[in-house]
């Protein structure tokens, strides 16, 4: 069990860090909600300080006060056996409290918590190994956050005409500038999950055994320029590469032809980015893909996606292996990676007692694995058998593609 001395410690970096990300955004920023999907920044602020609040100060401290009676029903996102929650879509309605009142209520509850903490950390015997790891979730759940963060950020500035920068910083995905190569895996048997005793999320467990027919996984991710050659090719009007639902939603629900951030003014193609309006980069990777588009892509090149196992087993071959020069290119600073493999729970999958056990367990419904990370990822989230999810419309999150073909 972690110590609580480190635990603080990671506590404060992780809590200083959100508060970063926020700081290049005014009040006016803060509050807009660009649509149902995204959450406005400064609900993001305020949940996942309910979080500690909710699922650690509650049940641990003495003599235990909320902040604000009207913040549990607020900045309840979608547990619901804590009690009743604010509809998602209406999120951006709230210019009350404000940015003040939610910076006081992480300030009150960061000192509560460093408080509790630190009367673990001086216990002579840890009393308390169920306070550990709530607070430990509790931090990998603002991580997640963290990259929502950004990913909404991006999308409510699009939103706007003068298509304004973030920051100069994070930084634009790497472009390898490299030939696509394939990288061989025999058939067989593979052990897929989270191994080891460090942190993983419930979905990443147990950990069990998974038979692989022979397959390849490129080596790296589909460029911009490969994905304009798809659109050049007529790739959004020729239904023969596209599944019947990916087929409806260009014709009757989805968006131009093209990835969600792209743009075309006067024959020159531009992307929206965290810095701006930038002239398309043929060599960065195609990102905001749906899981759709990101399937025809596929098909179009004669090739297919890679379940999530085929992407895990290389990864760990590779890991095992030690490969120098690493092979698989992009596998976790750029874009997370579609899947053909749905969302379901992994054999004898059990979730959590109690309202942590809503965490992953109930969305394993109409959805599809992502694996990898992306640029936006904190890095300690960067593990062969995370498995990220959205369903198959989702573009506003970081997707990118990499090809597997049978053998």
């Amino acid at each position: 069990m972690m110590m609580f001395g480190p635990l603080l410690e990671r506590y404060e970096a992780v809590r200083n860090t959100t508060m970063a990300l926020a700081e290049p955004l005014s009040d006016e920023d803060c509050c807009v909600q660009s649509m149902p999907d995204a959450s406005p920044i400064k609900w993001h602020l305020a949940h996942t300080t309910w979080f500690f609040e909710t699922f650690v100060l509650e049940p641990f401290e003495p003599s235990f006060k909320p902040f604000h009676p009207a913040f549990r029903v607020l900045f309840n996102s979608y547990y619901n056996t804590v009690g009743d929650k604010h509809p998602r879509p209406q999120r951006g309605l709230l210019t009350r409290p404000g940015m003040a009142e939610i910076e006081d209520y992480r300030s009150a509850v960061d000192a509560r918590m460093e408080a509790l903490l630190l009367i673990a950390a001086a216990a002579p015997v840890n009393p308390w190994p169920e306070l550990a790891r709530r607070v430990e979730i509790g931090l990998n759940h603002e991580e997640q956050h963290q990259e929502l963060m950004l990913t909404d950020i991006k999308h409510l500035l699009w939103c706007n005409p003068l298509l304004p920068a973030y920051s100069p910083q994070p930084a634009a995905p790497a472009s390898p500038g490299t030939a696509l190569e394939w990288i061989p895996a025999p058939a067989g048997i593979v052990e897929i999950g989270h191994a080891g005793t460090s942190f993983c999320f419930d979905n990443e467990l147990p950990r069990h055994r998974h038979y692989l027919e022979p397959f390849e996984l490129a080596s790296r991710l589909v460029d911009n320029g490969e994905y304009l050659a798809f659109i050049e090719a007529g790739g959004y009007e020729n239904p023969e590469w596209w599944l019947s639902e990916g087929w409806d939603w260009v014709r009757t629900n989805g968006p131009a032809p093209h990835p969600l951030y792209w743009r075309r003014m006067d024959g020159t193609w531009y992307e929206y980015t965290l810095q701006g309006l930038q002239p398309l980069d043929r060599q960065n990777p195609a990102l905001h893909l749906s899981y759709f588009e990101a399937d025809a892509y596929a098909r179009w090149a004669g090739a297919r996606l890679p379940t999530e196992q085929e992407w895990e087993c290389i990864v760990q071959n590779l890991e095992t292996a030690g490969a120098e020069p690493w092979p698989m290119l992009q596998a976790f600073d750029t874009g997370w990676q579609w899947t053909s493999s749905s969302y379901a729970p992994y054999p004898g999958y059990r979730p959590a007692d109690g309202a942590l056990g809503e965490y992953n367990g109930k969305f394993m419904v109409n959805q599809y694995v992502l694996r990898g990370a992306s640029y936006a990822t904190p890095r300690n989230h960067s593990r062969p058998s995370y498995r990220n999810f959205f369903p198959s419309h989702a573009r506003w999150q970081f997707t990118a593609l990499r090809l597997a073909r049978s053998r």
